[in-house]
């Protein structure tokens, strides 16, 4: 028997709970890249994280979709259609946020279809142009993201006050 077929959909409210779990693992892995750049993981970073995402999927400018296979979440992409942004020096975009794939189902092509399903939704609010941030020692998704052509723009750097 085949496996069900990977599909990206909407983000659901019943979706809380991988979500979290999901979201919880990027807590963790940024924290494991810096530990003084990025908030440390609490008790109940999966309830929160999945309860975050989740009062996102009411707001017009704000878009979470979901790898589904069989009922299972995959992996999710969280983004935004945002305007002019004086800071940041950038006209009207959609930002894409958090894009995250179970670690058991990464390099499988799902990480790229979250992204590309996202370039697509964000497309047709009208960002004429789409920017993310990678961790900077996240090479992987540096790469995947490079392939799917972004280039980079930006470095962030981060001190402390001692």
């Amino acid at each position: 028997m085949s496996e069900p077929e990977i599909t990206i959909r909407p983000a659901r409210p019943d979706d809380e709970a991988a979500l979290g779990r999901l979201g919880g693992l990027l807590v963790v892995r940024h924290h494991e890249f810096d530990a003084r750049r990025f908030i440390p993981p609490s008790a109940n970073i999966e309830a929160e994280y999945g309860r975050f995402l989740v009062g996102e999927l009411a707001k017009p400018d704000k878009v979470v979709l979901v790898a589904d296979q069989g009922g299972q979440v995959l992996g999710y992409v969280y983004g935004a259609l945002d305007g002019m942004d004086w800071l940041a020096l950038r006209g009207p975009a959609g930002v894409i946020y958090d894009i995250l794939v179970d670690p058991g189902r990464r390099s499988q092509g799902v990480g790229r279809r979250l992204l590309e399903a996202m370039v697509a939704e964000l497309g047709e609010m009208g960002a004429p142009q789409f920017v993310l941030s990678a961790a900077y020692p996240n090479q992987g998704a540096q790469r995947m993201f490079a392939s799917a052509g972004f280039r980079p723009t930006m470095v962030e750097m981060t001190r402390e006050r001692d």
